[in-house]
C-alpha cells in the first residue's frame, strides 16, 4: 500500500495506494453530483421562511450546479500551480463554510452567495482533481476504476435526500445546513489521501529557489505540475489551451454539449411527469429511486466491460452505444402513461445513464492523454455548464407554455441521439489511430512519451547517447551517392590521368 514500495516499471501502480485513491474519488464524485440535488429536500422550508416562489428558492441548486461545471478552468489553473491535494484541502473547507454560513442567511441573496456559490466552488476543486489523481494511479484497469468511482453519485444521491430529509424534520433546514456543512469536510479527508504515486526520480537537482530535488517529478501528471525552473528553461504552462485545436477534444467537447442538452432533462420531470399521469406521490417519487438502483449496477458494470481487451480500444464507440440508448429510451417513452410503462422507462433509463456516466471521463482521457487531461477536463466542464444552464431551464419552461411533456421527451431524447450519432460517425471519419500501435496503450501512451521527451529537454536531466552511437548509418550517409550511368562513364574513360601521376611520384 505504500508508495515507496517496489516497482516493475515506471506507469501508473493499478493498485496499491491506487484502491484509497479511488474511494476517496468515489466519495467526492457522490457529493459533487448527489448533494445540489439533496439539497432541494430544503426548498419548502426555505420557501415558507423567505415568503420566495419554488423558482427563486431553486437557484441555490442552480447556482451550485453552474459553479460545479463552469468553474473548470480555474480548478485546471489551480491544480497545475499547486497540485491535487493542496486544491482538495482547500475545496473541502470551501464547501464546508459555505454551508455553514447559509445556516446563519437572512436573505435568498446571502444563500445564493454561500450554499450556492461557495460550496459550488469548493465541490468543482474537490471533482476535477479527484478525477486527474485516479487517471494518475490506473492506467490498465483505468475502465473498471472510473465506473466504481462514477458509483458515488447515484448511491450518495440515494443517501443525502433522506438524511436531508430527516434532518429537516429534526433540526430544521438551519440546523441541517450546519450538520451538513460539518459532513463536507470529509473531502478534506479524501484530499489528504490523494498524495503523489511512486516512480522513477531523475538525477537530484536543486532550482534556483532552493526546492528540494526532485520535488517537481513527484506529481508527474496534474499532481504537482508546478515547478519553479531554473533562468533559461521553460515554464509548463497553466491551462494548455492549444488542446482545443486537437481533433479529438474537439469532438468530445461537441458531444458533451449536445449530450448535455438533452440528458438531464426526462430526470429532472420525471417525478411531475408521472404525477400529471395520475401515478401516486410516493409511487412516484419510487421512481427516481428505480434510476438510482440500476445506475449503481451499471456503473461498475460498464466500466469492467469497457476494460477488457477487445474493448477498450473501441471505448468511443461503446460510449455513442450508451448514449444512443438513453436517446432511444427517451423517444420510445415519450407516451408511457402507466406505471408500468414507467417502471420500464426507468429501468432502461438507468442502465444507459449509467453507462453513460461510467463512460464519459474514460473517453476523454483516451482521447487527450493524462498530461493534458487537466486543461481538457476544465474546458469541457466550461461547455457543459453551458448546456446545463440552457437544456433543463429552457425545457420547463416548454413545459409551463405546452403543458405537454411528450414534446419535451422528443426534444430531450433527439438531442441525446444526435450527440451519439455525431460520436461515432466523428470518430470513424477523422480520427485515425495507426495500426501497428499496440491496443493497450491507444493514444494517451503516445502524447506522454512526446511530453516526457519535451520535458527532458527542458529540464536537461535525459540521458543522451554518445553522438557516435546516435545513428549508425551516419558514416553511410555521408557517402556521395553515383549514379549508375556515371560510375560506366568512368569505367570506360579508365584511371584518372592525375590520380596515376601522383602514384608514381609516390611510388
Amino acid at each position: 500500500m505504500g508508495a515507496g514500495g517496489p516497482r516493475r516499471d515506471a506507469g501508473p501502480p493499478d493498485g496499491g495506494w491506487g484502491w484509497a485513491v479511488l474511494g476517496a474519488c468515489f466519495v467526492v464524485t457522490g457529493f459533487a453530483y448527489g448533494f445540489p440535488k439533496a439539497v432541494s429536500v430544503f426548498f419548502r422550508a426555505l420557501m415558507r421562511d423567505f415568503s420566495a416562489g419554488y423558482s427563486d428558492t431553486a437557484w441555490v441548486s442552480s447556482i451550485m450546479l453552474a459553479m460545479l461545471y463552469g468553474t473548470g478552468p480555474v480548478s485546471s489553473i489551480l491544480v497545475t500551480r499547486f497540485g491535487c491535494r493542496p486544491v482538495m484541502l482547500v475545496g473541502g473547507l470551501l464547501a464546508s463554510a459555505g454551508m455553514v454560513l447559509a445556516s446563519f442567511a437572512t436573505r435568498l441573496l446571502e444563500l445564493y452567495l454561500t450554499a450556492g456559490m461557495l460550496t459550488g466552488l469548493g465541490l468543482a476543486l474537490n471533482f476535477q482533481p479527484s478525477l486527474i489523481m485516479l487517471g494518475l494511479y490506473f492506467e490498465r484497469r483505468r475502465p473498471l476504476a472510473n465506473g466504481l468511482a462514477a458509483a458515488g453519485s447515484p448511491v450518495f444521491l440515494s443517501a443525502l435526500s433522506p438524511l436531508g430529509q430527516w434532518l429537516l424534520e429534526s433540526f430544521g433546514w438551519r440546523g441541517g445546513f450546519l450538520l451538513l456543512g460539518g459532513l463536507l469536510l470529509h473531502c478534506c479527508a479524501c484530499g489528504a489521501v490523494m498524495r503523489p504515486p511512486p516512480g522513477p526520480h531523475p538525477r537530484p537537482r536543486e532550482d534556483s529557489a532552493g526546492d528540494a530535488p526532485g520535488e517537481a517529478e513527484a506529481g508527474r501528471v496534474g499532481l504537482r505540475l508546478r515547478e519553479t525552473p531554473p533562468s533559461g528553461r521553460t515554464r509548463r504552462r497553466l491551462l494548455d489551451v492549444a488542446v482545443c485545436a486537437d481533433r479529438a477534444f474537439a469532438v468530445y467537447a461537441v458531444t458533451k454539449f449536445l449530450m448535455a442538452l438533452g440528458l438531464f432533462v426526462p430526470a429532472i420531470l420525471l417525478v411531475n411527469y408521472a404525477k400529471d399521469a395520475g401515478v401516486p406521490d410516493a409511487d412516484a417519487a419510487f421512481l427516481l429511486s428505480i434510476v438510482g438502483f440500476v445506475d449503481i449496477v451499471a456503473r461498475p458494470a460498464c466500466g469492467a466491460l469497457a476494460g477488457l481487451a477487445r474493448l477498450r480500444p473501441r471505448v468511443p464507440y461503446l460510449f455513442s452505444l450508451a448514449l444512443l440508448a438513453n436517446g432511444l429510451t427517451d423517444l420510445g417513452s415519450a407516451r408511457a402513461r402507466s406505471y408500468g410503462a414507467l417502471v420500464a422507462f426507468c429501468v432502461a433509463f438507468g442502465l444507459s445513464y449509467g453507462m453513460v456516466g461510467a463512460l464519459q471521463f474514460e473517453v476523454l482521457m483516451a482521447a487527450v492523454g493524462s498530461h493534458r487531461f487537466p486543461s481538457a477536463l476544465g474546458l469541457v466542464l466550461l461547455v457543459e455548464a453551458v448546456a446545463v444552464l440552457i437544456g433543463p431551464p429552457s425545457a420547463g419552461r416548454l413545459v409551463d407554455a405546452l403543458k405537454n411533456y411528450e414534446i419535451i421527451f422528443y426534444l430531450a431524447g433527439s438531442e441525446v441521439v444526435l450527440a451519439g450519432l455525431f460520436m461515432a460517425v466523428a470518430t470513424h471519419c477523422c480520427l485515425h489511430h495507426p495500426r501497428d500501435a499496440p491496443a493497450s496503450q491507444g493514444t494517451e501512451h503516445h502524447t506522454e512519451d512526446a511530453e516526457a521527451e519535451e520535458d527532458s529537454e527542458v529540464d536537461g536531466d535525459s540521458e543522451r547517447l554518445p553522438s557516435s552511437a546516435v545513428e549508425p548509418s551516419s558514416l553511410e550517409m555521408r557517402i556521395p551517392c553515383v549514379r549508375p550511368a556515371e560510375a560506366e562513364a568512368d569505367a570506360a574513360s579508365g584511371p584518372d590521368p592525375e590520380e596515376q601521376h601522383r602514384a608514381q611520384s609516390a611510388g
